[in-house]
């Protein structure tokens, strides 16, 4: 739903992550947890190897809006997609701007959390980054955690931030969190260290709001005038979501 891709949290809880890593990722989740609303842009780059060995980069960008606990939009802009999802309480909306078809699903439950966990089952991807949209981000980023380190201070387009990296079984990821009052994450990346070429997920989150109006329509789809309802929704390789007309 956001820029679709891994999830760190697909791949034995914490072990050995160091006093200032866990510090530092607390104070962003718990930060992050106690926003009733944010709002933010982001570039992502999903690297894939193809048949012949050849590393490609494919680049996506789009913006999200939440509302706590249960109202969530995110645009996304791709190569071959360009859809927008919206989560209303119980409904959730995939619509496909090109061929002007959208997909309905049910939320089972009652938060983004949940929201976003039957995404997930219904396309066989994650949203990228959704792990920072949890309620507890850090029981989230955590829970497959076998280390964790601070790196030290880095600069993400001009900001100043703290540098994070983990390591998991399956992955290794990290991530760039703002310095100051507002210890938002900036970048982040997930390294798929076991596949050949070590390919890449990353995204660059930017122009935080963490008090933005929003208008309950932005959470309200209205289907477009000629708009056909379709009930088969799929990905491709580079975590594009596509919405296929089954005629």
């Amino acid at each position: 739903m956001l820029a679709l891709g891994l999830s760190c949290s697909q791949a034995s809880s914490q072990s050995a992550i160091d006093e200032d890593a866990d510090r530092l990722l607390r104070a962003m989740s718990s930060y992050l947890s106690g926003l009733k609303t944010l709002s933010f842009d982001y570039d992502t780059d999903q690297e894939i190897i193809d048949r012949w060995g050849q590393k490609l980069q494919y680049s996506a960008s789009g913006a999200v809006m939440a509302s706590r606990p249960d109202k969530l939009h995110v645009t996304r802009k791709g190569p071959y997609a360009d859809v927008e999802a919206t989560l209303n309480g119980k409904l959730i909306f995939l619509y496909g701007r090109g061929l002007n078809i959208f997909a309905q699903m049910e939320n089972p439950g009652t938060t983004i959390d949940t929201g976003l966990e039957e995404f997930r089952m219904s396309t066989g991807l994650d949203a990228a980054g959704a792990d920072l949209l949890s309620a507890d981000p850090y029981a989230v980023l955590t829970e497959t955690v076998d280390e964790g380190n601070f790196v030290g201070t880095a600069f993400v387009g001009g900001v100043e931030c703290d540098h994070l990296a983990f390591r998991t079984e399956i992955v290794d990821w990290q991530i760039w969190i703002r310095k100051g009052e507002q210890p938002v994450p900036v970048k982040y990346v997930i390294t798929s260290k076991w596949v050949t070429g070590a390919p890449q997920y990353s995204v660059r989150l930017t122009n935080w709001n963490v008090e933005p109006k929003l208008d309950e329509s932005i959470f309200t789809f209205s289907p477009p005038a000629g708009a056909k309802k379709i009930e088969q929704i799929g990905s491709d390789v580079i975590g594009d979501i596509t919405l296929e007309d089954a005629q």
